[in-house]
């Protein structure tokens, strides 16, 4: 397209009278041939500025910093799914003013990684935008076996990124008694709340359940069923998704707690209130709360805060106990398996290992037609104390302080699920899960351009 001329070229002047145009050709008139060659000088420089500007603004795109985020893995073990966690205070230093949904994580291959960033203080003022109510920035990997390390980067992208498909979720249940569900991309639990702890006043058949015990429910499929199964009300059948096959009942369940005292559990009633901290796409966190039971003369309280992340049969739970009335901070807790967890007509055959060097209790259950389920529960380091058993629960003991958290894993997995189709296979994956637990990944961080 042919540039048009240019009426009057012009610049402005200032005199007296304050700014004015003045042509830049003085008082001569130019020829149209004058004017037609000025104009398409002028357009060209025009387009070059444009070129230049475009080029200095991807410059400082590609320079813009970048976190490298190395993981270096001790005895270059075999980690399915491990959780990679960044402060977003370290986010933050590096990219400084960066949203959390204008971030890319990039694998040691170049290729975006799902993440997710938790939101610890929603209530907090923030107006320099500084990320002050976030925790931390977490993604996954799977470090193969003889993997040393990963290196992974940060970056800020213009494009919002993708919503990605979330493998946790965690809610509290009302329309089914104040139960509270959770579950990842392996396996389901829950536990009962308020509702189903009340007495039928009314007479009306209503269920009174009082337990704080851990239910699980085997799932055969990736994708999440907590609402599916609520929404249809029938989840005691295997409907081709799996089922409840799991009787929690008086015991602990999939890794309850208690008190141990004079060789007896003293044990909390259903969970009084609940808090969702995270949900997903790769972890949830959540927390229960128990009211004050009695324990030889003291007042107990406990409170549990779960770490659920994706591809792990075991949760990570953290129980802090007070002891609101009576002398002595110090408790021992036993957490459990049921003894006697199958349906009936089942006719299970019950293995049970425990290895007291990674303080880990495992039980696998082999039923008459719902297949096998394996449950474990492991007390890492300087907290295990030993084994005991009830007349409902095998235990591992742990010795715990009033005020301080006690951590634990506790978790199961199903042989029709896929993962684990043996006792073995169980017990070897509980093995290595404390193998990692006393070896973990160390992080560290840097920033390039």
């Amino acid at each position: 397209m042919k540039t048009p001329l240019l009426a009057s070229p012009a610049r402005i002047v200032h005199n007296e009278h304050g700014p004015m145009q003045q042509s830049v050709f003085g008082d001569a008139t130019p020829s149209p041939r004058f004017r037609e060659a000025y104009a398409t000088r002028a357009s060209h420089l025009h387009g070059l500025c444009w070129f230049v500007a475009a080029a200095l603004c991807l410059g400082t795109a590609s320079a813009a910093t970048k976190l490298v985020v190395t993981v270096v893995n001790p005895g270059a073990l075999p980690r399915p799914a491990e959780t990679i966690a960044v402060p977003w205070s370290e986010v933050s230093r590096a990219i400084p003013g960066v949203l959390l949904q204008h971030l890319t994580v990039k694998d040691p291959g170049g290729l975006s990684l799902a993440y997710q960033v938790t939101n610890v203080n929603p209530e907090v003022k923030d107006p320099e935008n500084l990320g002050l109510a976030y925790g931390d920035l977490i993604f996954q990997h799977d470090f193969a076996a003889g993997e040393k390390a990963a290196v992974f980067t940060v970056e800020s992208r213009g494009p919002v990124a993708p919503v990605f498909p979330s493998k946790v979720f965690a809610r509290f249940v009302p329309e089914r008694y104040d139960d509270f569900a959770w579950e990842n991309d392996v396996i389901a639990h829950r536990t009962y709340g308020p509702a189903l702890a009340a007495p039928d006043t009314g007479h009306t058949g209503k269920e009174v359940t009082v337990s704080s015990g851990i239910d699980v429910w085997s799932k055969r499929v990736s994708y999440l069923i907590v609402n599916r199964w609520y929404n249809k009300g029938r989840y005691h059948l295997d409907e081709g998704e799996g089922l409840d096959m799991y009787g929690v009942h008086a015991s602990r369940g999939c890794g309850g707690t208690g008190i141990w005292v004079g060789g007896k559990l003293a044990v909390s009633g259903n969970f009084k209130t609940w808090r969702v901290l995270a949900n997903g796409p790769i972890r949830a966190i959540f927390e229960l709360s128990y009211d004050a039971w009695t324990v030889q003369g003291r007042q107990v309280t406990e409170t549990k805060r779960y770490t659920v992340d994706a591809g792990h049969n075991l949760d990570q739970v953290e129980s802090m106990f007070a002891v609101v009335a009576g002398a002595g901070p110090e408790l021992t807790v036993g957490i459990g398996l049921s003894k006697d967890s199958a349906d009936p007509g089942q006719d299970p055959h019950i293995s049970v290992t425990s290895v007291k060097e990674d303080g880990s209790l495992s039980l696998w259950v082999v039923e008459k037609t719902h297949g096998s389920l394996g449950t474990a529960v492991i007390v890492p380091g300087a907290s295990f104390v030993g084994f005991a058993e009830d007349d409902l629960n095998h235990l591992v003991l742990a010795r715990a302080f009033s005020g301080k958290p006690l951590r634990f894993y506790a978790g199961a997995g199903w042989s029709e699920a896929g993962r684990f189709t043996s006792k073995q296979s169980w017990n070897d994956y509980v093995a290595a899960w404390a193998v990692r637990l006393r070896n973990p990944v160390s992080v560290s961080f840097s920033t390039r351009r």
